[in-house]
């Protein structure tokens, strides 16, 4: 009877160290392939930079690369849930195929912070979304920046075209918006697919109607398209990127097209111009060094640093977590949801993070500036 005891005690003490040992699992999908690679290899790469222990506990990342396809994007994070019983899933990089995913991690309780910038990924925070959490600037955010330097600038009349998805329609509705409030006149409104090689339709549309100004609703390298034709016929007016350009294989595919371009971007993109009191400059410049470390001087991307603030919140989140679950289990993915729900101050690549029931991305207007691209380089607006 006492050597019983003795191995049962033994047996529960082993069970409990093997318990308090169990790892952190991640989920990362990201489109290092496909029309929005320019977006998603930066991610990968700073994966590879995240912390591999969280107050003691390992965390293991399973990286899978969706493609840009919604339909991959869903298998992955069925797979991270199913096989990898992860934690929390972060992807996708790209709006529709985040908007894809939540019903996945809704359904079996998990976490995720998509790294794509649409509100609809978080808003309205309800049954599903209160399991979503996201790290790029909203497009309303950028959206008024870009209104109001048009406003000021001058401009009457603006003409748009977007791609037609959930990203290009998200910008049209806060474009179109926020236009008609400040009295700007919206002459045109096109859409293209991110996969297309000729946009020479709607630009010749754009043109006839005679626009002051341009706002192309794009990201990556497919968002040069409609600037190129702009120009190959002549137009001369201002050009407005949203902040899904912000990396240099824009800059290298557009070449002497995009000069003078406008956007919104995270300070991450021109964190060394950033005034010393810019509450966001310290923890900018740390992202930039430690990518530019691992993959080259001038090789760091602000898509990179919404994969390195979604880092952030995890390691501002799981020591909370841990203190009433162990990972791998449903009462760990709640509390860890609870717990980014709940972060204060966060300072990351792009802004301060302050999440709350109601708000799923925490960014206030510290998360932006204005930038012009001059001589092919990322020039702060001051």
């Amino acid at each position: 009877m006492k050597a019983f005891r003795q191995l049962a005690i033994a047996g529960a003490a082993l069970l409990a160290l093997a318990t308090a040992q169990a790892d952190i699992n991640v989920g990362v999908t990201v489109s290092a392939t496909g029309p929005a690679a320019s977006l998603g290899i930066p991610e990968k790469n700073t994966v590879a930079l995240m912390p591999t222990t969280i107050a003691g506990q390992k965390v293991n990342y399973i990286v899978l690369d969706d493609a840009s396809d919604t339909t991959t994007a869903v298998a992955n994070t069925r797979k991270f849930i199913t096989e990898h019983k992860v934690d929390l899933v972060i992807g996708s990089t790209v709006t529709p195929n985040s908007l894809a995913m939540i019903d996945a991690v809704a359904e079996s309780g998990t976490p995720m912070i998509s790294m794509a910038a649409s509100a609809r990924i978080v808003e309205p925070v309800d049954a599903k979304k209160r399991w979503v959490f996201k790290t790029p600037q909203n497009d309303i955010m950028m959206t008024l920046a870009i209104v109001t330097h048009m406003v000021d600038s001058g401009v009457k009349k603006a003409a748009f075209i977007g791609f037609a998805d959930a990203y290009g329609e998200g910008w049209w509705g806060e474009f179109s918006k926020l236009a008609q409030l400040k009295g700007l006149q919206i002459v045109a409104n096109e859409r293209y697919n991110r996969t297309d090689t000729s946009v020479t339709g709607q630009v010749l549309k754009i043109a006839a109607a005679r626009p002051d100004a341009v706002l192309i609703a794009g990201s990556g390298t497919p968002a040069a398209l409609p600037q190129k034709a702009l120009k190959e016929r002549g137009y001369t007016g201002k050009i407005y990127q949203t902040h899904g350009v912000a990396n240099n294989d824009f800059l290298r595919v557009g070449g002497k097209d995009v000069e003078g371009t406008l956007l919104p971007a995270g300070p991450v993109l021109v964190a060394a111009q950033l005034p010393a009191d810019h509450p966001v400059k310290k923890s900018a410049l740390d992202y930039i060094s430690k990518y530019e470390a691992a993959n080259g001087k001038g090789s760091v991307s602000t898509f990179g640093g919404h994969a390195w603030d979604a880092g952030l919140l995890l390691a501002a989140a799981a020591p909370e977590a841990l203190k009433k679950a162990q990972p791998g289990t449903p009462a760990f993915r709640a509390a860890l949801r609870d717990a980014i729900e709940s972060a204060k101050n966060v300072a990351g690549a792009h802004g301060v993070f302050n999440m709350s029931p109601q708000d799923h991305l925490g960014l206030d207007q510290r998360a932006r500036v204005m930038v012009e691209i001059k001589n092919g380089a990322w020039v702060l607006i001051k």
